[in-house]
């Protein structure tokens, strides 16, 4: 999962790229970076690292131009070196720079067509870089000395043909315009808004609303599934649906867990939805358990705080503050390595003594992905006094792999994979595991939007959208992407990096 940003306006767009990126940072927190065009001559920053740490002083001033993208990156295959840093670019034609979320499932058939067909080499395994050469090829094709309009869309036309899996991309074309398109599924999310200034229309394309809110831009609305949105120097806005959009169905676990609370996705509202989970999680406690003996709802800070204090309500139980967050820590979720996240949960969280001592609690969390994290936390109340620790996950049990661009790779990986809940309840040392019904999560989120019929669920029910996706794929995926091989991956890079400096500095 990543965060985009394209922005076209009347004046140097360094810093709202910046400004915007912070407010996308939860999105990935592995690498940044920022590509500006100004007056066809292209400025670039990126590199592995926090947005804060990635650009200094130094590096803005020399952003500068009307129109720039920007990128947030969380790794969910490969290695983290500074190579896998978007934006990504290549010159031909016209000098494209490229900034994706999402996840291309059948990279591997498109890097050799790419080889044998288009001519066109590869310089990573980042399945962006597939998507910006395709782009390139398609677009190359119209042969024209200026992009039209027309040309660009046919070009998008042609990666939905060639590409399948989740992605949504932003696209700058030096000296010419913005795109921004989403796969015909609409899997990943992409929104557009605009602004006046000057006198002059100016437009974002981004991840999310609330980047939007951050920098006065009103939403315009999400860009459909299969459409692609321009914006060209002129600042004209062109749009089009290209080709035939498939079934629409977002990421459900955008409002579960990587969404901002303040943001507005397909015209969801992620707060709304999130308090939705908690009422109907109460729903559940007292349907199984009408007679409970929970003193207190304790929320696993940050996303699972809203949907806890909705279930605290409705069942009338007291909602405490448990935990004190150290904000200086990542998200464990996003953590690239199993002992990292495990060495990371208690410098993350301290417990306060008394409000679990003597208490029967009930701890609420988004979600139980790997039971790294929540295992720790019910020893930790435990150790704070708790007399029974309960626990309840605002989504269902997590048995899939993920391929659509969330760093769930391998079943072997997931706590729930090939248990019961009550097997998943001994393992994490609970004395009661609730998990919310699937049904209830879908109606969560569709509330928000009576039109939007479906969701991108295959993480619990193990339904892929795409229709590509077999065993004999999941096994690869797996092989490919375990913590075990990104460990391995993440030698290799750092030893290449190593031998780079080494030879540099023999030559010097």
């Amino acid at each position: 999962m990543c965060g985009l940003v394209g922005v076209v306006t009347s004046q140097d767009v360094g810093v709202c790229l910046y400004d915007t990126l912070t407010v996308l940072q939860h999105r990935g927190q592995d690498a940044a970076g920022i590509m500006t065009s100004d007056n066809g001559k292209l400025n670039l920053r990126k590199d592995n690292g926090l947005v804060k740490d990635v650009f200094r002083t130094r590096h803005m001033r020399r952003l500068t131009g009307q129109m720039g993208i920007g990128h947030v990156r969380y790794p969910t295959a490969g290695s983290s070196s500074p190579a896998l840093a978007q934006p990504f670019y290549v010159n031909s034609p016209y000098g494209l720079s490229l900034a994706h979320n999402g996840n291309l499932t059948n990279t591997a058939d498109l890097n050799r067509e790419l080889y044998k067909t288009d001519l066109r080499h590869m310089n990573t395994d980042s399945d962006s870089e597939v998507l910006l050469n395709i782009f390139a090829h398609e677009l190359s094709q119209k042969k024209q000395i200026e992009p039209r309009p027309g040309d660009i869309f046919s070009a998008v036309e042609g990666v939905h043909k060639r590409c399948r899996g989740g992605y949504a991309a932003v696209v700058m074309i030096t000296g010419y315009g913005i795109l921004g398109f989403r796969d015909i599924n609409g899997i990943r999310p992409l929104v557009f808004g605009s602004r006046a200034s000057n006198g002059q229309k100016e437009y974002m394309i981004a991840s999310e609303s609330v980047a939007l809110d951050s920098q006065g831009f009103t939403i315009e609305r999400d860009i459909a599934p299969g459409e692609a949105v321009y914006i060209d120097v002129q600042g004209n806005l062109h749009t089009k649906v290209c080709g035939e959009p498939g079934i629409h169905a977002p990421c459900i676990f955008e409002h579960v867990y990587f969404a901002r609370p303040d943001s507005l996705m397909d015209s969801i509202s992620v707060y709304k939805a999130r308090l939705r989970m908690g009422q109907r999680l109460a729903e559940k406690v007292n349907r199984l358990r009408p007679d409970h003996d929970i003193d207190v709802v304790i929320p696993i800070p940050d996303t699972s705080r809203t949907s806890a204090l909705e279930l605290a309500n409705h069942l009338g139980i007291k909602y405490r503050e448990g935990f004190v967050k150290n904000r200086y820590i990542g998200r464990t979720f996003i953590m690239p390595g199993q002992s990292q996240r495990r060495k990371s949960v208690r410098q993350k969280l301290n417990a306060i003594e008394l409000e679990f001592k003597g208490k029967n609690v009930l701890l609420v969390d988004d979600s139980i992905v790997r039971g790294t994290t929540c295992k720790q936390i019910i020893q930790m109340a435990r150790d704070a006094g708790a007399r029974k620790v309960y626990f309840a996950s605002a989504a269902p049990a997590i048995r899939y792999p993920n391929v659509y661009g969330i760093d769930m790779p391998a079943a072997t990986e997931l706590i729930a994979a090939g248990k019961t809940d009550q097997e998943v309840e001994v393992q994490i040392g609970a004395d009661w595991l609730i998990y919310q019904d699937l049904d209830d999560l879908i109606a969560a989120a569709a509330e928000g939007n009576p039109d939007l019929q479906h969701f991108e669920c295959s993480v619990f029910n193990g339904e892929y959208i795409t229709g590509d996706v077999d065993e004999m794929y999941l096994k690869r995926l797996e092989l490919a992407r375990n913590d075990a091989a990104k460990l391995a991956k993440n030698k290799k890079s750092v030893a290449r990096q190593q031998n780079l400096v080494s030879d540099l500095q023999s030559d010097g």
